[in-house]
């Protein structure tokens, strides 16, 4: 019995809710045919934009630039690569080889901005031109993750870390960022953003050795270069922070 009571309590509260809503609503649209009311539409027109602005859309650019620093990846590396039809092969979409001559370009861009930093222009332009200690390449690997096809441009983006490393996606994650840095050498992850696909379309992973150039032989670069890698491999845990 007591259920019951409760049913019916319930039923018609809900249906004096429905009749107090109909009603408001019912009283704001009569107010809208007011000529008195503050809120009167004449007919055939409309009300009042928002007083919000629009949403700004990000450009591909800047979507990937905000993405790519959200995972981690060094602003002073990001290189723009325009996709020529050159690129295509026989396949129609562009050649895989391609991609290690976009990463490199990348990588080049991204020394001269880590040789400004250890030691100003003149660093810079001897660590591009390979002389005294400077950067060798040792290994490098690719994952395709989506063919690219002219017109395009793309975004390359580098960062470093201990290694080894296999994803874009695990480039901060505590089993990466507690390894210590070696002194002869460091792994580098790169990323291409697509403007037209916006997202990223290759990841590669590679090492990078400290190399005298004069000697020949690889070596350890000193503080002041190992503290400059340290500072980009903290960018993704900077970010990450609360």
């Amino acid at each position: 019995m007591n259920s019951l009571i409760r049913a019916t309590r319930r039923k018609a509260g809900d249906l004096q809710f429905s009749q107090t809503r109909h009603s408001s609503v019912k009283a704001l649209l009569e107010r809208f045919k007011d000529p008195t009311s503050p809120f009167h539409l004449p007919p055939g027109t409309q009300g009042p934009e928002s007083p919000d602005p629009p949403p700004e859309e990000l450009s591909p650019a800047d979507e990937g630039r905000v993405k790519l620093i959200e995972l981690g990846f060094d602003p002073d590396s990001f290189w723009e690569q325009p996709i020529v039809w050159g690129d295509h092969d026989s396949f129609q979409h562009v050649n895989n080889v391609r991609y290690l001559r976009f990463l490199e370009s990348g990588r080049i861009h991204w020394m001269g901005a880590l040789g400004r930093e250890i030691g100003g222009p003149e660093k810079a332009d001897a660590m591009i031109k390979g002389k005294g200690v400077s950067l060798i390449l040792k290994s490098v690997s690719l994952d395709y993750k989506r063919p690219v096809v002219f017109p395009d441009t793309l975004l390359v983006a580098h960062k470093p870390h201990p290694g080894p490393l296999y994803t874009s996606s695990r480039v901060d994650s505590p089993g990466v960022t507690t390894r210590r840095q070696a002194k002869t050498h460091f792994h580098v992850m790169g990323a291409i953003w697509s403007y037209t696909q916006r997202r990223i379309v290759t990841e590669s992973d590679s090492v990078l050795v400290w190399y005298d150039y004069d000697r020949l032989v690889k070596c350890d670069p000193g503080e002041v270069a190992r503290a400059a890698i340290q500072r980009r491999m903290n960018l993704g845990k900077t970010l990450s922070s609360p």
